[in-house]
C-alpha cells in the first residue's frame, strides 16, 4: 500500500475551508495537517510556516479576482471592472469571503519566502496601475483626487460595501447589487468614460 500524496493544493484548500467555517485565525498548522490527514512534517516540506501558508493563500486568491478586474480595465470598461466583484463572488462564495470579509493583513505577516513578498508586491502595483489607467480614461488625468474616485467607484468602497452584507451572511449577492452598483458608477463616472 503507498503512502497518500499531500499536495500545496490540498493544504491551500484545507486553510481555506477552515477560514470560511471560522475565519483566518482558526488556521494552524496543527488544524490543517489534521483536516486532511497529513503527517506535519509533509506541511513543513512545503511551506515555511502558517504565515507562508495564509500568505500564498490570500495571494491566490486576490490574483484570481484581479484577472477579470484587470481584464475590463485594459478593455477600457469600467463599468464591468466595477461589476466585476459582485459577479466574482457569486462565482467563488468563500473565496470573496476570504478577500472581502477579512483584512489583508490577516493573512499578510510574519516572515516570507523572497517570491510571496515579491508576488505581492507584484499584485498591488498591477492593481494601482489599472486604477491610474482607469483615472485617466475616465477623469482625464490620475491625480489625487481622480485616484480616489476611481478606487471608491471600482473597488475598495462601492463594489465591496454592496456585496459585504451578503457574504457575510454567506449568500450570493442578488442582482439588485449590479444595479446599486450600475447606478453609482454612473453618476460618478458619467455614462461613458
Amino acid at each position: 500500500m503507498g503512502r497518500a500524496q499531500f499536495d500545496q493544493a490540498g493544504f491551500l484548500a484545507a486553510a481555506r475551508g477552515l477560514i470560511a467555517e471560522r475565519g483566518p485565525q482558526a488556521v494552524t498548522v496543527d488544524s490543517v495537517v489534521e483536516r486532511i490527514g497529513a503527517p506535519k512534517g509533509s506541511f513543513y516540506y512545503r511551506f515555511a510556516s502558517r504565515d507562508a501558508l495564509l500568505g500564498e493563500l490570500w495571494l491566490k486568491t486576490v490574483l484570481a479576482y484581479q484577472e477579470g478586474f484587470a481584464a475590463a480595465i485594459e478593455a477600457g470598461d469600467g463599468l464591468s471592472a466595477a461589476l466585476h466583484t459582485p459577479a466574482w463572488a457569486r462565482r467563488h462564495l468563500d473565496d470573496a469571503r476570504l478577500l472581502m470579509l477579512y483584512s489583508r493583513h490577516d493573512f499578510v505577516q510574519g516572515d516570507w519566502p523572497a517570491a510571496l513578498r515579491s508576488g505581492v508586491a507584484d499584485q498591488a502595483e498591477r492593481f494601482e496601475a489599472c486604477l491610474r489607467r482607469f483615472a485617466r480614461g475616465a477623469f482625464g488625468r490620475a491625480g489625487r483626487g481622480e485616484m480616489r474616485r476611481a478606487t471608491f467607484v471600482l473597488a475598495a468602497e462601492v463594489p465591496i460595501a454592496a456585496v459585504k452584507p451578503h457574504l457575510k451572511r454567506r449568500e450570493r449577492p442578488p442582482t439588485l447589487v449590479d444595479e446599486l452598483i450600475s447606478k453609482t458608477y454612473r453618476a460618478i463616472v458619467g455614462g461613458g468614460e
